[in-house]
C-alpha cells in the first residue's frame, strides 16, 4: 500500500521504541478490523509514550491509558498503549502532559513500567490510529521502520 502525495502531508512517527506492525497484527479484533481507525502498532520495548506528531493534545484518559493529538491540519492521532490497559485504571502511568499542552513529535505524554505492566495485561502492543480518517488519505506506511522514523504519512482530502 505505497502511495505518493503530490501535495505534502504529515509524517506520523511511532511514539515508542519498538518493532512497528501492521495494524492486522494488533491481539485485539477492534483495532485490528480498523474499526477505530486506520494506522499501524508499536511493540514497544521501553514505556516511555511519546506524541507522535507535533500538535495539540485533545485527550489524556483519565487512566491514563491513551491519548489523542490533533495535527496543525487536523489530523487526529490516538496512541492506545497496550490492549486492556483501561482495567488497569491508571495505576502504573504517569503522565508529563495535560490535555490542551501543545506538544512536539518525541515529548513523552505518558510513561509506566513496562516489565511491571506487561504481566497485568493480555498485550503491550500500542495501536497509533487516525480517529478522523476519513478526512485523511493515508500514504506510505513503513513497517518496520526504525524507532524516530516516519512510519505513516496523511494528506487532508
Amino acid at each position: 500500500m505505497l502511495k505518493m502525495f503530490k501535495k505534502k502531508g504529515e509524517q506520523i512517527f511511532a511514539p515508542a521504541a519498538g518493532a512497528v506492525l501492521a495494524l492486522a497484527d494488533v491481539p485485539d479484533p477492534v483495532f485490528a478490523s480498523g474499526a477505530v481507525g486506520e494506522g499501524f502498532a508499536v511493540d514497544p520495548t521501553e514505556g516511555n509514550f511519546a506524541s507522535p506528531v507535533d500538535g495539540e493534545l485533545i485527550l489524556v484518559a483519565k487512566t491514563l491509558h491513551a491519548f489523542g493529538v490533533r495535527t496543525d491540519a487536523g489530523a487526529e492521532i490516538l496512541v492506545h498503549i497496550g490492549m486492556d490497559t483501561v482495567k488497569l485504571k491508571g495505576e502504573g502511568f504517569t503522565a508529563h502532559h495535560a490535555k490542551g499542552d501543545r506538544v512536539q513529535q518525541g515529548d513523552v505524554i505518558i510513561s509506566c513500567d513496562l516489565a511491571a505492566m506487561a504481566p497485568l495485561v493480555p498485550s503491550m502492543i500500542t495501536p497509533v490510529l487516525v480517529t478522523n480518517g476519513k478526512e485523511f488519505a493515508i500514504a506510505s506506511t513503513e513497517l518496520g521502520a526504525a524507532s524516530g522514523s516516519p512510519v505513516i504519512t496523511v494528506r487532508k482530502k
